[in-house]
């Protein structure tokens, strides 16, 4: 275990709040309250709280429970108004959510800060009485077809990529590589295998504008990707289209190309659920003030057409929060994008970024809603040796974050971080061991494994 995870793992046993709505009597008075650690870090933990009102209905609430020691520190909430008074912490109902009747329910959040071991919290009522419902609900159902039929269109709710039930999905997926040089891979064969085979939610259409791509026919790509999306939705599989910008590395070099691009496939796939939109790939080079100015021009192009898709923006330094060029997520954090229903990029390769990465992504994720867009299981020249150890450590923080990824690349392309071995792409087989690279191979297993998405 990775000194990273293991504090965690110490945190949700000592935080309290993994107590906190703990097993209640089990007759129904008053209210009851459910909670989720959803996140959990050195010194600091995200939890979402869910209250279901048992009793009358009320028009104006306040949920009150005691934070266990001293230690605990309320940081931020949201779905309320949230304040602390020495260990007890209060939120407030506000103008959507005030109005709670007869068995409805609201969804809190918070983050918070603890030191040391502590004892299970108590005393947590709304209005003043005592939410001593049970806190054990049956599991959500998962929901049979495939990860469109299940989800439908998706939206951003908090930090969380949300299905059409308003429940938090993590999307599993792999990316192509540059479609330009890699369309032989892209065929009926290769989304059947993925979609079926490989039980992937998502395929990444990496469009590259620069070396060889949009630039030189946008006619020609701009089809070439809507018919990729075509293939994803055959599948079931949802579709992100990819505007890769790597060298140049400011996005608004290509500010004129990205609106005209995003305007034809938005009008012409505004009627989609399978469709999310990535809009600048790996920033470099440039501030994060210059790519938010692209953001805020390029966005509305898109809503135009696509009023309610979720659109990932890219970040500093490849994408990576800032922290490849020295810096951190507070610059985004202090200064987001203006514009709803909208996540941020992070990519990583494994090999290369490891702990510090690691720890900005958890930190980053209880402020800010994430999609790991791309990322690479070797190191960031994308060649030398799988790093199994850092891949698996990167994959079980994003399962227990509940971010969604996508792997580069599903190609075969001589490189180690390739899914398949080089020639795979000229014949018909793209899931067997003997086509699948190591990195593949792992690939594979952990995005085929049950998505279990919520439907209620």
């Amino acid at each position: 275990m990775n000194r990273f995870l293991a504090p965690l793992i110490t945190c949700a046993m000592v935080l309290g709040l993994m107590a906190l709505f703990g097993p209640q009597a089990a007759a129904a008075a008053g209210c009851k309250v459910d909670h989720t650690v959803t996140g959990q870090w050195q010194g600091g933990f995200r939890a979402a709280v869910k209250v279901t009102n048992l009793g009358d209905p009320v028009t104006g609430w306040t949920l009150k429970f005691t934070m266990p020691d001293a230690g605990q520190k309320l940081v931020q909430g949201w779905n309320g108004t949230w304040t602390q008074s020495g260990s007890e912490v209060f939120a407030a109902g506000v103008d959507h959510n005030r109005t709670l009747a007869t068995g409805a329910s609201v969804d809190l959040g918070m983050t918070g800060t603890f030191t040391g071991a502590n004892p299970k919290p108590t005393a947590f009522t709304l209005n003043g009485v005592a939410c001593t419902g049970s806190a054990e609900e049956p599991p959500p159902v998962p929901g049979t077809g495939t990860p469109v039929d299940i989800n439908g269109k998706l939206q951003v709710c908090g930090v969380h990529l949300c299905n059409q039930y308003g429940r938090p999905v993590q999307l599993r997926g792999m990316s192509t590589h540059g479609i330009q040089w890699f369309s032989k891979c892209y065929n009926a064969a290769s989304m059947d295998a993925l979609a079926q085979d490989w039980k992937s939610d998502l395929l990444r259409v990496a469009m590259y504008v620069q070396e060889g791509g949009y630039e030189t026919d946008p006619a020609g790509f701009t089809s070439r990707v809507n018919g990729l999306v075509d293939m994803a939705e055959a599948g079931g599989m949802y579709a992100m289209i990819d505007f890769h910008t790597l060298t140049p590395g400011d996005p608004n070099h290509n500010l004129d190309r990205a609106k005209t691009f995003f305007a034809s496939v938005a009008a012409r796939n505004a009627d989609k659920k399978n469709v999310i939109y990535e809009i600048a790939n790996e920033p470099n080079g440039v501030s994060w003030t210059a790519i938010k100015s692209y953001a805020e021009q390029v966005i509305p192009v898109i809503r135009a057409a696509d009023p309610d898709a979720v659109i990932v923006v890219g970040t500093r330094g490849w994408s990576s929060l800032g922290v490849s060029d020295g810096s951190d997520e507070s610059e985004v954090v202090d200064n987001p994008v203006r514009a709803d229903n909208i996540m941020y990029a992070f990519h990583f390769c494994a090999a290369s970024h490891k702990d510090p990465y690691r720890a900005t992504l958890s930190r980053a994720a209880s402020r800010l809603p994430l999609f790991v867009t791309e990322f690479g299981t070797v190191s960031a020249t994308g060649g030398g040796a799988m790093d199994r150890a850092s891949t698996t450590a990167w994959l079980d923080l994003l399962d227990q974050l509940k971010i969604g990824y996508a792997n580069w690349t599903y190609s075969d392309a001589d490189e180690s971080s390739a899914a398949f071995r080089p020639g795979t792409c000229n014949g018909g087989d793209y899931s067997s061991s003997g086509v699948l690279t190591e990195s593949g191979a792992l690939l594979k297993s952990r995005i085929s494994t049950p998505d279990s998405f919520p439907t209620g």
